[in-house]
Parts: C-alpha cells; sequence; structure tokens
C-alpha cells in the first residue's frame, strides 16, 4: 500500500508515493497519479503524472512517460519526461529520450538518441508522426 510520508522526491502536494521494493519483480504496466520509486524490478511501461526515481538497484524494461525522472539505476526503453531527466553518475539507459531539460552527472552511461524539446507538455501523438 502506498503511503503518505515527507520524502524528498515528494511533489510537496501530500499525494501518495508508491514505492516498488529491491526484490521486487512485476511484470506489466503501472499508471500511477503520484510520485514512483522503483527500487525493485518492473517489466512494462510506467506512466505517472508525477515524479519517477530509479534507485540505484531499480530496473525498468519498457516505454515511461512522467514529468520528471532520476535515475540511478537501469531503464532499457524510451524515457518521455516533460520537464527534467536527472541521470545520476550510477545510471545507465538504452533507449530513445525526449525531455524538456536533461541533466547528466559524470560516470552515467546512455546508448540511443536524445531530444530536448523545453519544459512544455509533450504531445505524444505528434510524436510519433
Amino acid at each position: 500500500m502506498a503511503k503518505q510520508n515527507s520524502r524528498p522526491y515528494g511533489d510537496g502536494t501530500g499525494s501518495s508515493i508508491n514505492i516498488i521494493s529491491e526484490g521486487t519483480v512485476i511484470k506489466g504496466d503501472i499508471v500511477a497519479n503520484g510520485d514512483i520509486r522503483i527500487d525493485g524490478e518492473l517489466t512494462g511501461n510506467l506512466s505517472a503524472k508525477g515524479r519517477l526515481v530509479v534507485g540505484p538497484k531499480g530496473k525498468i524494461e519498457g516505454k515511461i512517460t512522467c514529468n520528471n525522472v532520476e535515475v540511478s539505476g537501469f531503464i532499457k526503453g524510451k524515457v518521455t519526461a516533460s520537464e527534467l531527466l536527472n541521470m545520476k553518475s550510477t545510471s545507465k539507459i538504452e533507449g530513445d529520450i525526449i525531455t524538456g531539460k536533461l541533466s547528466v552527472e559524470p560516470g552515467s552511461t546512455f546508448t540511443g538518441t536524445c531530444a530536448m524539446r523545453g519544459t512544455h507538455p509533450i504531445n505524444e501523438t505528434a510524436e510519433e508522426k
């Protein structure tokens, strides 16, 4: 069950933060209205209206669509962050990135293409044309 707390990755609105703990493996799609943190493994697509944090041991294989994404772990798939994608030094992304702003720490790795569109909302249907 999601728990409300004052973690640093919360949006300050009191919305719930969903946590997928280390050792948890999920196969399927996730849709979240708030923030989500992945320390386990997800094979499937993830869509969140808030912020996604992928912990150092977190692993996602699938399409990601969020407002803000902070990666310390591994992502394989297309990442769409309408505002900010923050790649920590331990992060590894294999796939295409579409974001408003990109922050990359030394040590992180990325294989794919990157398109920066500013911080306006991203229209997915226009992007696929």
